[in-house]
Parts: C-alpha cells; sequence; structure tokens
C-alpha cells in the first residue's frame, strides 16, 4: 500500500471513529444490561406468572379475557391480544382511548389465559431499564434519534472496514496480538487498541449492521403497512366498516385452521389498527423454534363473516428486521449467548477508550500523524482512532 493510500485510509479511520465514538460508547454500556432484558423483566414481574394448573387446563375463551379487561377499564378498546412467548398460559391484553393510539399510550394487562383472570399490569414505561432502553434505541428523540443513531452504526462500520485495510500490512510486520512493551506507553496503546479491535471485529461487525437496521424499524413498518398490507385488504378499500364484527374467537378459530404446521399465535389484532386496517382481525403465526419464534405470518379474517381473507409470509425487509432485533442483543442461544455478548461488549468498551486516549493523546510527528509504527526503516501502518 503506497503511502498516500496510507494517509487517506488512516483519515478516514481516525475521524469516523472519533465522530461516533461517543454515541458508540453510551450504547455499549446502556447495551450491557439490555443483554438480560427479558430476564430482568420477568424477575421484576414475577407476580405475573400464572399459577401452576394441572397439564392440558384448557384456555379460556378469548371473549372471556375481553370481558375481564374491559371491566377494569371500561371507556378504553383492545387494539391487541398476545400470547407470552415462553409461557403460553400467559396472555398481555393492549388497551388504549382509540385503536389506532400511539404504542406508548397503551395500559398492558397480564391475563392468565385458562382462567381469564386479570394477574396485574406491568407498567413497560417506567424505571431503570425502561431508561436505558430508551436511549439505547432512541436517547428520548424519537425517530429522529434513531436515524442518528443509525448514522453512527453506518460510521462505525465505516470505520471497521478502514481499520482493517490499516491492520492487513501492519499484521506482516508482527506476530498477532503482539502487545510491543518496550517502545512507549502509547505504541503499547495502540497494539492493544489494534488487537481488541480485530478480536472483536466479526462481532462488532454483526451488531452494528443489526443496530442500524433497527433503527430502520419505523420506516420498514411503514413500507409494509402501504405495500404488502394494503395490497392484502384491497378489495376492501372502499366498503364501510363492519358495524357487529364477528367474535375474537371465531376469528381465532378460522386463523388458527388456516395455520401452517408448526404455527402458533404470536399475537391478534382488531379491526381499526394499523396491523390489520377497519375491516379485518390480524392474526400473526411465528415458528415454534426459537429463531421461527422470530418470523410473522399475517393472516387476515374478515371481521363481517370471520372467513379467512389472505395468509401470506412477511416479505424479506421485515424478516431481516425481526431477525436482527433478538440478535442485537445475542437472545438467540440463551444464556451461554448472552453471557458471551456481555464479554464481546465489555472488549469493545476498551476498544473505544483506548481510541479515545490514543486521539487526545497523539503527537504532532510525522509518525503519530501517519498512525505509522516505524520499525528498521519499513512502515508499518497501523489504525488509530
Amino acid at each position: 500500500m503506497t503511502a498516500r493510500a496510507v494517509r487517506i485510509w488512516y483519515k478516514v479511520h481516525r475521524w469516523t471513529s472519533i465522530v461516533s465514538t461517543g454515541f458508540l460508547l453510551m450504547l455499549c454500556i446502556t447495551g450491557l444490561p439490555l443483554v438480560f432484558y427479558h430476564d430482568i423483566l420477568h424477575w421484576q414481574h414475577a407476580d405475573l406468572e400464572p399459577p401452576a394448573m394441572a397439564a392440558g387446563t384448557p384456555a379460556a375463551p378469548l371473549t372471556a379475557v375481553e370481558a375481564a379487561a374491559r371491566t377494569r377499564h371500561p371507556s378504553l378498546v383492545i387494539p391487541f391480544i398476545s400470547w407470552d412467548e415462553d409461557d403460553p398460559n400467559l396472555l398481555f391484553v393492549g388497551m388504549a382511548e382509540a385503536y389506532d393510539s400511539p404504542p406508548e399510550t397503551f395500559k398492558l394487562l397480564a391475563v392468565d389465559a385458562r382462567t381469564a383472570k386479570i394477574l396485574g399490569e406491568p407498567n413497560l414505561t417506567e424505571g431503570v431499564m425502561y431508561i436505558l432502553r430508551t436511549l439505547h434505541v432512541d436517547m428520548f428523540a424519537g425517530i429522529p434519534g434513531k436515524l442518528f443513531l443509525g448514522v453512527m452504526g453506518l460510521l462505525l462500520i465505516v470505520a471497521i472496514v478502514s481499520g482493517v485495510v490499516l491492520y492487513a500490512p501492519f499484521m506482516r510486520r508482527l506476530d498477532f496480538g503482539t502487545v510491543r512493551q518496550n517502545r512507549g506507553r502509547r505504541i503499547k496503546w495502540l497494539d492493544l487498541h489494534n488487537l481488541l479491535g480485530i478480536v472483536t471485529l466479526a462481532w462488532l461487525t454483526v451488531v452494528g449492521a443489526t443496530g442500524v437496521i433497527n433503527t430502520w424499524a419505523d420506516s420498514i413498518f411503514k413500507i409494509w403497512q402501504f405495500g404488502q398490507l394494503a395490497d392484502m385488504i384491497a378489495p376492501y378499500k372502499d366498503l364501510p366498516a363492519p358495524q357487529k364484527p364477528v367474535s375474537v374467537d371465531v376469528a381465532y378459530q378460522a386463523a388458527m385452521k388456516a395455520a401452517p404446521e408448526g404455527r402458533v399465535p404470536s399475537f391478534m389484532t382488531y379491526p381499526g389498527t394499523l396491523f390489520s386496517g377497519r375491516h379485518h382481525y390480524g392474526i400473526f403465526l411465528r415458528g415454534e423454534e426459537h429463531v421461527t419464534a422470530k418470523l410473522l405470518t399475517p393472516v387476515l379474517i374478515d371481521a363481517q363473516s370471520g372467513q379467512l381473507t389472505d395468509m401470506r409470509r412477511m416479505p424479506w425487509y421485515v424478516d431481516a428486521l425481526f431477525v436482527s432485533q433478538p440478535l442485537h442483543f445475542g437472545d438467540y442461544g440463551g444464556l451461554p449467548m448472552k453471557i458471551l455478548w456481555v464479554i464481546l461488549d465489555l472488549i469493545s468498551i476498551a476498544v473505544l477508550v483506548t481510541g479515545l486516549y490514543l486521539f487526545f493523546t497523539r503527537r504532532r510527528t510525522a509518525e503519530e500523524q501517519l498512525g505509522l509504527a516505524v520499525n528498521d526503516r519499513k512502515l508499518e501502518p497501523a489504525p488509530a482512532s
């Protein structure tokens, strides 16, 4: 690689790193407890677990679940019912002032699926975990915050690519993992930064890419809503909304009768919501395996007749979003994968901290400005932050 190319790649690496490092450090720190987000929620809301009953106890009708929820909050409507992924006997009923109310205004009721008894009303919009998650997702800035963090994620990917380009010729001069102890403190930190960066290369790329995809969630949902969903409900576009919809149980049974083998309900939306339109119940099916549990198949049931209208796999871009969300937090391989994610997250924090140290302690010499380690008059390009 020529000296000019080294200078260019070094500047790309340095400035993409320094611009994004502060925000990436915040994301790594807030992301540590979020790896165990679901575990912490289960621990915090242990009182919501359904009581033990005889195996095979049948589920109560969904109309009974509706009645219990409406008795608790008679002035609210029910936009959705969802099934807990870990416990099929636990239902969550969302209640709001209108079917198209924003999700952050919903009340959430936990209900025993077998008895239709309300177990409690968990509030997921308060507490330390809510603050950490919101900081990590959008910094309390909504969609602009998400898109900004997405840009930071793209800068991270550019920094990774430029770091690899600089590190490859550097490693021809040294054995892998070398940390030169006798070349001064800054060279030692530089070698440590390079080593930790290359160790976490694959993980940082995966987490950075999935993080960028997650920041596009709102846009992806809009594309699906105005694309596939609009096509599925197009025949009903000019029809009036049904005045007396069929019961939720009729719609549920029709969907489950048409469900492919190995698919179970994830959540169910009511007519008037953004997930199913004015004329349909929407039953969203998921797989039973840990990976396929994130992939949804929407089933639309005519709210007037109770008949199946349409059933399709989600488009690839929605599947990419659903897969990237749990992968971003290591939520695929159980506790061992989560522990691995925490270890790699901690190493990444060390990469960012050493990068900041190298940036703020750089010396105005040709060697430091170019990020080169000089050994026996040979240039060894090294990535600096």
